[in-house]
């Protein structure tokens, strides 16, 4: 395999290494491609406006197998001691969008030792995050295929471009992945870019005493006859890879259903957070039926937590049917990633760019909750935000929710919070009725899909044709600076 220095390989990203000519490149795909085979080569990134290198172009992936085996380290399987170790395979099935002589997969750090594609060993090469695999055959237009790919390592943890981190995180008696927005390319390759959902099988081995949460419904829990257990989970419901976890730990869990509807509930505390959580959890079922009753049908088959120690992660992460809290939780964060299910997990963002749909939607859903449980109404939330809300968030006003001015600000104030006064201003426009209408039509006409903002204006637009949603669009949603509300009234 020929060496070529790593390049740049996201705008998210620290400079890795000395920039890498282009003859090396060349070089580098010919070398580990077999020549001149015809055939296109799929597109490395899909050009997401903030992070254009993730995910990768020419397929689509409809289901990952992951099979991962974890050593933490430590002689107690802590956080000090040995390197912690990944050994893993994983068998992504695809569909190929256009002829394939080569393609692409995102992964972060960790040892490549084999691929295959149909079963044939094929040639790959490592560019920054980016996998190259070359087949024996070219792929042809419309054919599915699965690619298997053997790894290992010490999976890393990924600082974004707000300071926060994803990835691979180690723990006191484990580790925590988390993945959004890119993080999780630092444990399995893939397509990690949102508008490319699949289907997950995720087993887990680990040494006995520890325990393997992920996605889904938990299908066994196997001793291996050498000291470790695996765990096996399957979300049939397509998923961002971004909202994929895997938590291991030493959890007490908790298994029961709803009483409306027999949902499964799958909950997972550190034994430190046990006592806090409880009072909470307890209300998990309640909090669901009233997600229920504004949001329409939940979308997935189970449903949970995963509570971990406040010092293993600075954030809780609304992954797909069983969200993470860094500690107990207290109701309103319930609430936030609960109606992430919706919003974000299943109608899912297009771009990076649309998370003010994610955000906007489970900040909203939070003020909802505060105003039918007797607490202030969303008007009073709103009006207390408009008037002072720049003492509690100093950047409210600083861009519009539906353009960050860059990668670090996808998750800043502007996307939660006027994210949510759009929504309350579409409300005060339409009246409760057709507001309530309107989320659930959108939450329906987009299940287990991606939209963009384009999509929603245009949507509430058919909705209500007979309102002028102008000033929403232009000063709210779009607009810089402070919205003056003095023409309209409050």
């Amino acid at each position: 395999m020929v060496s070529c220095p790593r390049r740049i390989v996201d705008v998210s990203r620290t400079v890795r290494s000395v920039p890498a000519a282009a003859a090396c490149l060349a070089l580098l795909l010919t070398a580990c491609s077999g020549g001149d085979a015809e055939g296109t080569r799929g597109a490395s990134g899909v050009g997401d406006p903030y992070f254009p290198k993730a995910g990768n172009g020419g397929y689509d992936v409809t289901h990952y197998d992951l099979s991962l085996a974890y050593a933490p380290g430590g002689a107690a399987g802590g956080a000090s001691g040995a390197s912690p170790v990944l050994t893993a395979t994983a068998a992504i099935t695809a569909r190929a969008e256009q002829e394939l002589a080569s393609f692409q997969l995102d992964l972060d750090g960790l040892d490549v030792t084999e691929v295959t594609v149909e079963g044939d060993r094929a040639r790959w090469s490592r560019t920054g995050q980016e996998l190259v695999v070359r087949p024996a055959d070219t792929l042809p237009e419309g054919e599915t295929f699965e690619v298997r790919i053997r790894y290992s390592g010490s999976p890393q943890t990924i600082t974004d471009p707000d300071g926060s981190k994803e990835g691979w995180l180690r723990t006191a008696d484990g580790a925590l992945a988390l993945g959004e927005p890119t993080g999780s390319m630092a444990w399995f390759p893939g397509n990690h870019h949102p508008s490319d959902k699949a289907s997950y099988d995720i087993a887990v081995t680990v040494p006995k005493g520890l325990t393997a949460v992920s996605n889904g419904e938990l299908r066994s829990e196997k001793a291996t006859g050498d000291g470790r257990t695996t765990f096996t989970w399957h979300t049939a419901e397509p998923m961002a890879s971004y909202a994929a976890t895997v938590a291991i730990g030493r959890y007490t869990v908790t298994r029961s259903v709803t009483e409306e509807g027999g949902l499964p509930v799958y909950t997972a505390v550190d034994p430190s957070q046990t006592a806090a959580s409880r009072a909470v959890l307890a209300r998990l079922p309640e909090v669901m039926e009233w997600a229920e009753y504004n949001f329409g049908p939940y979308p997935f088959s189970s449903t949970g937590a995963i509570v971990d120690r406040p010092e293993d992660s600075a954030y809780a992460l609304e992954t797909q049917s069983r969200p993470v809290y860094p500690g107990a939780p207290d109701t309103a964060t319930l609430v936030h990633e609960l109606a992430h299910q919706w919003f974000g997990d299943s109608v899912t963002p297009k771009t990076w760019r649309d998370m003010w749909l994610n955000e906007g939607f489970a900040t909203y859903a939070e003020w909802l909750w505060t105003e039918d449980e007797g607490g202030a109404t969303a008007e009073q939330t709103f009006t207390a935000l408009y008037d002072d809300g720049e003492e509690e968030y100093e950047d409210l006003w600083e861009f519009p929710p539906a353009h960050p001015t860059t990668a670090a600000q996808v998750s800043a104030a502007p996307v939660y919070q006027r994210g949510a006064m759009v929504l309350h201003r579409i409300r005060r426009t339409v009246g409760d009725d057709a507001f309530y209408d309107i989320v659930q039509g959108w939450a329906a006409a987009h299940l287990h899909g991606n939209a963009s903002t384009e999509d929603f204006t245009a949507y509430v637009e058919r909705a209500a044709p007979d309102e002028d949603f102008t000033s929403i669009w232009t000063d709210w949603l779009y607009g810089s600076g402070k919205p003056d509300l003095t023409q309209a009234g409050r």
